[in-house]
């Protein structure tokens, strides 16, 4: 097995990160150094901190200069970060000593690379929101087509009392809607960082405040007005969201796997996988997925969150373990969501199955409904007693409740209490105000 799987030709279909994976990749990182380095330039060149020339000469070889990465690799290996190795094989490159003694002017490792892993996750969180949208557009049309189809609700996964499903669709897609509503703050939070060797801004100069600003301004980032080498916030407050984000897929994932069970079936997938001895089998493969990212998720995002303490001015401990952990929690997102969204996009509900799962049990399902219409005639504690006899009645008898409670109460009319169409609450409701939640959604930016 590959060391990761989402670097393996193998596993690619299985846990797929599209452009996202295109994003974490040496050559990705590279290119995102070398902007930075030259928006560096040509911000210090405006401020007159080095000459304009030279800036010009240096955001322009930027652009056009190509590093390979692997001929960085034993300088990474002997200095720990690879921005040493990458400022002298871009000076190189440049073949022009008069120029290139200006690149990286004041700048320290940790300002260009912790700078380039911003405009790397800038891009990642567009990636998001627009899976995030596929998916919750195909899980508002689940819930407004289905929100008056009646199928059990589970709890302690037992039946407990009838919703319906678009209701369940609903409930998948309402914190992934919330997660979406939160992108715009996680974009404020990518910071620029430029505080040099120690987060002083000595080697900056008088011009260090402006500097950072303007270096702001050129990437389209956020200056956080101070330095922040060891306060990981951007970090843990993205490795959160995203920790938060596989658990409200991997809720769907486990439903779907609940869903699809032998004797259940409930739902059927648009696509399952088959085994390699059992012809019968449909496998939930994609639901699977979505519960063992999030898994992997919950443990990346305790690795990160343990490795925001960083000691003193720099931790590289603590700064390496955010290399390991956070391209793979990235990377299971983009996996995540676009498993979700095929899900999303194809699954369909039987309503056979639903209404016979409704209908078993001798109508114990609706032993609460059935509670409460009898206390028009008796005390609520008296009701409750009553329906519990009636609903043992019922299981020794195979009778159903609903023939047993108007045999004790012919008085009463019992043919609401029974249907479950009219004993599903708010659950119709729920799932078009979520299904016009995102059909109001602001469009895309």
């Amino acid at each position: 097995m590959a060391g990761s799987v989402f670097d393996s030709p193998l596993f690619a279909r299985l846990f797929p990160t599209g452009e996202v994976g295109r994003l974490f990749t040496d050559s990705a990182e590279v290119r995102a150094m070398l902007l930075v380095e030259g928006a560096l330039a040509k911000a210090q060149g405006q401020l007159g901190v080095i000459p304009e020339t030279s800036a010009a000469f240096i955001q322009r070889a930027t652009m056009e200069v190509q590093i390979d990465p692997a001929g960085l690799a034993e300088a990474t290996g002997q200095n720990g970060v690879s921005v040493p190795g990458l400022v002298a094989a871009f000076r190189k490159a440049m073949e022009a000593p008069e120029h290139a003694q200006y690149v990286h002017w004041g700048a320290t490792s940790q300002d260009i690379i912790d700078t380039a892993l911003m405009l790397r996750l800038k891009q990642v969180l567009g990636h998001y929101a627009t899976g995030l949208r596929a998916t919750l557009t195909a899980l508002a049309q689940l819930a407004d087509t289905h929100a008056d189809l009646p199928m059990p609700a589970r709890t302690w996964g037992q039946h407990a009392t009838p919703t319906s499903f678009g209701a369940v669709a609903a409930a998948w897609g309402a914190p992934l809607l919330t997660l979406l509503g939160e992108i715009d703050g996680l974009r404020a939070r990518l910071w620029v960082s430029l505080s040099g060797a120690a987060g002083t801004g000595a080697a900056l100069g008088d011009t260090a405040t402006e500097t950072r600003a303007a270096l702001a301004q050129g990437l389209a980032l956020t200056d956080p007005g101070r330095t922040w080498h060891n306060d990981r916030t951007p970090i843990l407050t993205l490795a959160a969201w995203i920790t938060r984000l596989h658990a409200a897929l991997a809720k769907m994932g486990e439903d779907l796997i609940t869903l699809t069970m032998t004797g259940i079936a409930e739902v059927t997938l648009g696509t399952s996988g088959g085994s390699s001895t059992m012809p019968q089998k449909q496998n939930p493969v994609g639901p699977g997925v979505l519960s063992a990212l999030a898994h992997q998720a919950t443990a990346l995002n305790a690795t990160l969150q343990g490795a925001g303490v960083h000691r003193l001015e720099r931790d590289g401990p603590a700064w390496f373990s955010e290399w390991l952990a956070l391209p793979q929690l990235c990377l299971g997102a983009a996996a995540a969501l676009d498993h979700a969204t095929k899900l999303a996009e194809t699954l369909s509900p039987n309503p056979q199955a639903m209404a016979g799962a409704l209908a078993a049990g001798q109508g114990l399902i609706h032993a609460e409904a059935l509670s409460f219409a009898l206390t028009a005639k008796l005390p609520r504690p008296e009701a409750q007693a009553e329906t519990k006899a009636l609903c043992r009645q019922a299981a020794q008898t195979a009778r159903p409740l609903a023939d047993l409670a108007a045999e004790a109460h012919p008085d009463l009319d019992f043919s609401a209490i029974f249907d479950p169409v009219q004993q599903m609450g708010h659950a119709s409701a729920e799932a078009r105000a979520f299904s016009a939640a995102v059909r109001a959604l602001p469009s895309e930016r």
